[in-house]
């Protein structure tokens, strides 16, 4: 057995996106800060109305898959296919954007604390163009794993432990993707499997924590994305303050990445066509 280690760490950078919600990116703040398969990893977090009351106004997408973890607040999807979810504390909005879809991310609330993260998964070519889709995944469907000191909610993906194979409110894909938000208690320990092969990051959002390796333990910075060593697990061990932290991974799809704003496809040629659709009102046809 191998226990993965930090090989890069991209510290999430303030920004703002939709129409002026304050973000922190670290995956995707430029196109040598992706992880393939995943393009772009955001967090946000405020109890100041307007860092975020302002939402995510109707847009279009193509090409990729959007995941949207809340861990507080309440959120409001609408897309042109009529789809409507209302996204809570602890739910989760898993988009295939596919051959194109139009919708809208709207804070249901006026005061109070939103936060949570948005993650943005490549579609391969052969997928690019099929059909959008949308799942609303609510909080009761995500499993609450115990493993070792820590709970795992384990969004996507299935862990292996012993003879026990534990699966993910999402599996399958061609990606194999793997989402993990996991919950340590103050020196807490967890060791987790990640199959060799896969792509892989840790991204501590709460408390301290560090990543055990062969040749010691690396610490994590908070809000920031831990590029990982290939291996076939890793072992975290937390703080005197707790820690919560994302695991995700997934198989590179390793083909060329041609992206413009909400659009992302395999060449030049593309994304013109995309954006000819979108003017010509076919990109949802």
């Amino acid at each position: 057995m191998l226990s993965r280690s930090i090989t890069r760490r991209i510290a999430a950078m303030e920004t703002s996106d939709g129409a002026g919600v304050r973000i922190k990116r670290s995956l995707g703040q430029s196109p040598h800060t992706r992880l393939d398969p995943y393009l772009m990893l955001d967090e946000f977090g405020s109890d100041q109305p307007q860092d975020y009351i302002a939402g995510f106004p109707s847009h279009p997408h193509r090409g990729f898959e959007t995941v949207t973890y809340m861990i507080e607040g309440h959120m409001l999807h609408e897309d042109h296919l009529g789809n409507r979810g209302n996204l809570k504390n602890g739910g989760v909005q898993w988009m295939t954007a596919g051959r194109g879809i139009v919708h809208s991310e709207m804070p249901q609330q006026e005061s109070g604390q939103m936060r949570g993260f948005q993650l943005w998964l490549n579609l391969p070519a052969a997928e690019k163009m099929k059909p959008a889709g949308y799942r609303d995944i609510q909080p009761e469907e995500i499993p609450d794993l115990p493993l070792g000191d820590a709970r795992v909610k384990l969004v996507a993906g299935s862990l292996s432990i012993g003879e026990e194979v534990h699966e993910g409110a999402v599996t399958g894909g061609s990606t194999q993707p793997l989402y993990a938000d996991i919950h340590l208690p103050a020196n807490g320990e967890v060791q987790l499997p990640v199959a060799q092969g896969l792509a892989g990051l840790v991204y501590l959002y709460e408390g301290s924590a560090g990543l055990k390796t062969d040749n010691g333990t690396e610490e994590l910075a908070r809000s920031s994305a831990h590029i990982l060593s290939d291996g076939d697990r890793i072992e975290l061990k937390a703080g005197t303050e707790g820690a919560r932290v994302l695991l995700i991974a997934g198989r590179p799809i390793g083909e060329p990445v041609v992206q413009y704003g909400p659009f992302v496809m395999n060449s030049r040629e593309e994304i013109e066509q995309t954006l000819q659709d979108y003017r010509d009102g076919r990109l949802t046809a």
